[in-house]
Order: structure tokens, then sequence, then C-alpha cells
């Protein structure tokens, strides 16, 4: 296998307490910390473990957003990878226009193997690798607790309802990463002064031919209701008449 593709998205670090803007266009990003998406961090560390199994050659990162994006590539590099692009654009895109971004930069670098985090902590949609797939007229393999690779072809556990499934996707193909994948590894301070001299290149979005982006715009963001203080009651008979009161038997 020659390269892989890995996506890093730039989000709110899962540490930080999501706050809504006052004026309900979005959610707070000024002076909060930013981090490469949990997934796709877990995503990048399967792909240096398999250029450390000698299964890959080299490992590509991609990112698109922000020039403040850079920051999250320039940890991926640090982590191990080998080069870097991002595709730039201070506007927000939807998922399909994502995919179709990616497509591009597929058939740019021609990988054997892309690799996303399942989903983003911040949008929660789940959507990017099957689109991708689909776009890209290759398998796909998601929710991936494990991966092996052999003979050109990806071996991938998947935990479903009823325990465990492996299934097999002939390369090229599009794997998403769930949780159970891995633990990232830590960035030491000489790898992140070392990934300073690795290449990053800038494409801006307008370069891309993705098409015409689907008229969908987010108009409104609201935080959750505060949780309702609880009450004690005494035995079955007060836990049912609550219960009753509440309305939910």
């Amino acid at each position: 296998m020659d390269k892989i593709l890995v996506g890093l998205k730039r989000a709110v670090d899962y540490n930080v307490r999501v706050r809504v803007k006052s004026d309900g266009s979005g959610v707070e990003t000024d002076g909060v910390k930013m981090s490469i998406n949990p997934f796709d961090e877990i995503a990048l560390e399967e792909a240096l473990r398999l250029k450390e199994r000698g299964e890959a050659s080299e490992i590509i990162v991609i990112s698109i957003g922000p020039g403040e994006a850079q920051q999250q590539l320039r940890t991926g590099l640090a982590m191990g990878a080998d080069r870097a692009i991002l595709v730039q654009t201070d506007e927000e895109i939807d998922p399909l226009s994502l995919a179709r971004v990616f497509h591009e930069i597929v058939k740019r670098e021609n990988p054997d193997l892309v690799l996303l985090g399942k989903q983003a902590i911040d949008d929660d949609n789940n959507q990017i690798g099957q689109m991708l797939a689909a776009i890209w007229a290759r398998p796909q393999a998601t929710f991936a607790s494990k991966i092996e690779i052999a003979d050109n072809v990806a071996s991938v556990t998947r935990e479903v309802d009823a325990g465990l499934e492996t299934i097999e996707v002939d390369l090229p193909a599009v794997v998403t990463a769930d949780l159970r994948l891995n633990e990232p590894r830590y960035v030491k301070l000489p790898d992140i002064m070392k990934a300073k001299k690795k290449t990053l290149d800038v494409v801006p979005l307008d370069e891309l031919d993705i098409g015409s982006s689907p008229t969908i715009a987010e108009t409104l963001f609201e935080p959750p209701e505060a949780r309702q203080k609880g009450i004690m009651v005494d035995d079955i008979a007060g836990l049912v008449t609550a219960l009753k009161d509440k309305g939910l038997v």
C-alpha cells in the first residue's frame, strides 16, 4: 500500500464546555481551545500504526476550513504524518460539498486508503465517509474497531448491536474509525519542532471543482434546556404518582 489519506477536522476541544453565542448564530469559538476532532485523531493513529508495520509508505493529512486549521495539521504532522493539505475556506460548507472536496483531493493523490473519523463531535453528522465512498465508487467500512491489511484487502472489525462483525473490502476504500480502534499517541516537543519543516500545502477552495453547494443553512442555535431539579420519593407508589404528574406513565 502506497498512500493513506487521513481527514482532520478542527473542532472545539472535547474538554471545553460548549457555549452558544448570545444571538443564536452559532457556537462561541473566540478564545476557546480548538483541537483535532477525537475520532479523526484515532484515524490518524491507525494510519501511523499501519505505516510502522510496513503496510504503508506515506501518510497525508487533510483539513478543510480556515487558515487556523494549520495548527491541527501541524499537530498531525508532529504525530508522524508525512505531508499536510489545507483546503482553505472561511465559509461553512455542507457535508456533501465536504465529501466532494475530499474526492477532488483523492483524485489528485490517488491514495490506497482513506481513513476518517466516523463523525465529528461538533455536528455528529456521520456522513462524510459514506458520501465519499459513494462519489468515489469505492467500498466502505464504517465504525472500525480493528483494521488489518493483507493482499490489497482491508479486513475491518465493527461493533454492531449483535456483537462484532468483520467485513473485507478491496482497496482503495474508505474506512471510518470508532473510539475503540486505538488510543492516540502523545505528541512530544521534538516532534512538534520537526513538524515545522514538513510540507503543508494550502489549496483555496475555489480551485477545486466541487459543483454548486446545496442550499442548506443553519439558522438558529439553542442551548439545551436546564436540567430539572430531582425529587425524593418514599416508596414505589410515590414514584408512580410522580411519573404520572409528569405525564410519563
